[in-house]
């Protein structure tokens, strides 16, 4: 089976700075891929690069086996590639509907002249979304702010969900939250990935990582140094690489 997503050989430099250094990797769809690396070893600057913030200036991408060329987030977004930052982009003082439209509006016509926002539409929808994901929130009305880590990044999935992304990139999805709501967000990525979305996962929460992802891609110092099948390795090898222990190794990832 081919990759849903695919970079070869991507380079980005900053001035004589080499940030990404012929990186190739990919992901299926149904799949999630976990992103690790220290500070400092490429992981933001790759994604970037995916999502269109930054242009690669050597390498390509492929987006469900054509060539696409990516210049910027909304050319992302159109294509159905979906970045949750750690920082979620969440306006706090709106509610979950109006987060999850934000920017994308539903209109009505009011007494056949005037063109107001549809709320009925908004909140029907927005708890549609939220409950074909199985995400609980208290009340639809209550502002962002009110919500805990684990509802906002809920609703920041379910944004992406339901303007039909294809394809995920989760920076840090479970940083900064209660085991139990680590807990809910590692069963919504399950969840995606048995809807055939493509997820790649940034993490330095090991133990997230593991119950997660199918494989590994390990980054040093802008290149790309290891790629393993999550089950046929563990956290002592994972770290090993991340620090530079071990070799450059490969094993298991199959053939696109």
């Amino acid at each position: 089976m081919g990759y849903l997503l695919e970079v070869k050989n991507v380079t980005k430099r900053f001035g004589g700075l080499v940030a990404v250094n012929n990186v190739s990797m990919g992901v299926r769809a149904g799949e999630v891929v976990g992103l690790l690396g220290d500070n400092g070893a490429g992981k933001s600057t790759l994604i970037k690069v995916i999502s269109g913030v930054y242009p690669a200036d050597e390498g390509r991408i492929f987006f469900q086996e054509r060539e696409v060329h990516i210049s910027s987030p909304m050319d992302a977004l159109a294509m159905g590639i979906e970045t949750i930052y750690q920082d979620l982009a969440l306006a706090e003082n709106l509610t979950t509907p109006a987060n999850i439209f934000l920017g994308r509006e539903k209109m009505k016509r009011a007494a056949g002249i005037l063109s107001v926002l549809d709320h009925q539409f908004m909140h029907a929808e927005s708890g549609r979304v939220l409950e074909k994901l199985d995400i609980l929130i208290p009340s639809l009305r209550n502002r962002i702010r009110a919500l805990s880590g684990g509802q906002r990044q809920a609703v920041a999935i379910s944004r992406s969900i339901y303007w039909d992304a294809k394809f995920l990139i989760m920076d840090e999805p479970t940083a900064a939250l209660g085991v139990a709501e680590q807990r809910k967000v590692i069963d919504t990525i399950n969840l995606l990935k048995s809807h055939g979305i493509g997820i790649i996962v940034i993490s330095h929460q090991m133990h997230d990582v593991f119950q997660v992802a199918d494989r590994m891609v390990i980054m040093r110092r802008g290149e790309k140094v290891a790629e393993l099948v999550t089950k046929e390795t563990n956290a002592d090898e994972v770290v090993s690489l991340i620090v530079g222990a071990e070799t450059v190794t490969q094993r298991g990832a199959g053939s696109s």
